[in-house]
């Protein structure tokens, strides 16, 4: 029998934590730091207590939890000794309340093989639930309640109808882990968990941090599968589901339109927290537009507390409906903004905006010529980072010729910087003349002359207009919608922030919060696309 001493060591107060120090599988498959795990714990123990009188969920022996993709086992690990040490008036019994705890109110399903034994090593303290290290005594098998079992994808037309991931890089051989994590790769989730624990499981509370992304296309682009656990989530139809997952669902993604859809208009979504920088939560490790972990509550029906995190700095709780537009406006402080903007009803300026890959040319096209021939027109692109200029002959133009004889401001269709604020947002504006074209790497607004397109860049450069696109550019990418909120203004004149302040109404408070994300665009230098 475990002494209180060991169960001590084992469930809490190591020092250092092993878990706050192993190394990541990868970007898609992110360990979650035990402060972490705390945090979210903390937010689901304070909506049950709010929706139980005050209750203590730890101190209830009838709540199960499922962790349905448990890496390090870090969140089953920390609910067993919350419910150790909350258990201990109604079981007196250590070794008899580590085993309540253990065999019926804890439950995970390993991604993999290997993080199945981590897990079992941080929950039972053995790799074997039931062997002879094990701080449980209630298991006669080696898994005890954490699952794992290899899954096959399946395949249809070249990709698995489950997860959509790509048969040339994931059909594998009996030595290497599939990737096919079993949880998503079910017709029937209820009907598998009781086929993985034996017996028709209603479980309270579902957490986890799931696997974010498959390398889909053959390495080309990576395509999410966070929302499929999220989803799945749902069909077994929990009290609570918290999950952390990458943030930039809440205005772009591959293939997330239905699931951002379907999570702003869901008024059972409690509470929102989001990290724009995802360094605040897993050091070392970049995801671009952030992470965030959310709390749903069956039992809700309302707008959801949202709190903003970057740094040091915490913005909320505030309640927000999260389905007010098409899109989530991350900082609530925006939102001010962009209803004295979106109130005048004036046409957007993506009306103006050229569409992907206009042309017709990819980013890596090179059908072009550097020396000008008669009957050319410029086609200017981006390779390797830098700027240039080709020519191509007129009648190469095949797709949307209409727009060859027109000024052009190019914007560059995807810019970074980083995270540190205030940020540029957009990479520089460049003129080009009429005629012209170009390739993917640029969209550009196409106007009448070119004091209409200088007038338009000074626009374009404004921290004004480069806020109401951050509202929704959520990665490095700018596509055709991000720019639906920026207003069209006149090209007769320089666009100044000071006039767009003025026309539109901006406080001195709000000037100071977009001068706070935005920083000034200087033309003058130079700039990585």
């Amino acid at each position: 029998m475990p002494s209180e001493a060991q169960v001590s060591f084992t469930l809490h107060g190591r020092n250092p934590d092993v878990l706050s120090c192993i190394a990541n599988l990868s970007n898609d498959e992110v360990f979650t730091p035990p402060e972490f795990a705390n945090r979210m714990l903390d937010t689901l123990a304070n909506a049950w207590a709010a929706d139980h009188n005050g209750a203590n969920i730890w101190t209830n022996k009838t709540v199960k939890f499922l962790d349905p993709c448990t890496k390090s086992g870090v969140f089953l690990r920390e609910i067993t000794s919350r419910l150790t040490r909350g258990l201990a008036d109604e079981i007196p019994d250590l070794q008899e309340r580590v085993d309540h705890v253990l065999t019926k109110q804890v439950f995970g399903i390993g991604i993999t093989h290997l993080t199945s034994l981590l897990a079992r090593r941080s929950v039972y303290c053995s790799k074997h639930a039931n062997g002879e290290h094990s701080i449980a005594k209630g298991f006669t098998s080696d898994a005890g309640n954490i699952w794992f079992a290899r899954t096959e994808h399946t395949w249809e037309n070249g990709r698995c109808a489950h997860c959509g991931a790509n048969q040339g890089s994931y059909d594998r051989g009996k030595g290497l882990e599939t990737h096919a994590y079993a949880f998503i790769h079910a017709g029937d989730i209820r009907a598998r968990a009781a086929e993985f624990f034996g017996g028709d499981m209603q479980f309270d509370v579902i957490i986890g941090n799931p696997p974010y992304q498959l390398g889909s296309d053959g390495g080309t682009r990576d395509v999410p599968i966070y929302q499929r656990f999220v989803e799945q989530a749902k069909m077994l139809q929990p009290r609570f589901l918290a999950m952390v997952i990458p943030s930039r669902w809440m205005a772009s993604g591959l293939g997330l339109t239905e699931f951002r859809q379907t999570m702003l208009g869901d008024r059972r979504m409690r509470e929102l927290v989001d990290y724009p920088a995802a360094n605040d939560v897993f050091p070392g490790v970049e995801i671009k537009a952030g992470v965030c972990y959310f709390l749903w509550d069956a039992t809700h029906d309302g707008d959801c507390m949202v709190t903003t995190v970057r740094g040091g700095n915490v913005v909320g709780p505030i309640a927000r409906n999260l389905g007010e537009y098409d899109v989530f406006v991350r900082d609530a402080r925006a939102v001010s903004i962009l209803h004295k903007v979106l109130d005048r009803d004036e046409q957007p300026i993506n009306a103006i905006l050229a569409r992907d890959k206009e042309f017709g040319w990819t980013s890596n096209f090179d059908g072009f010529h550097e020396r000008q021939r008669s009957g050319d027109v410029p086609v200017f692109y981006i390779r390797k980072m830098k700027r240039g200029v080709g020519h191509i002959a007129r009648t190469e133009v095949t797709k949307s010729d209409h727009l060859t004889d027109t000024w052009k401001v190019l914007v560059p269709q995807a810019f970074n910087g980083g995270d540190a604020l205030p940020h540029q947002i957009l990479g520089k504006p460049l003129i080009a003349p009429s005629p012209s074209v170009c390739t993917q790497s640029f969209l550009f607004f196409y106007v009448t002359s070119r004091s209409a397109a200088i007038s338009l860049m000074s626009y374009y450069t404004t921290r004004f207009f480069r806020f109401l696109v951050s509202v929704r550019k959520i990665t490095q990418h700018a596509t055709h919608s991000t720019y639906a909120w920026v207003p069209m203004q006149t090209w007769n004149r320089t666009w100044t922030d000071e006039d767009l302040y003025l026309k539109y109404g901006i406080t001195r408070e709000e000037q100071a919060y977009i001068e706070s994300q935005v920083r000034v665009m200087n033309l003058g230098e130079n700039d990585d696309e």
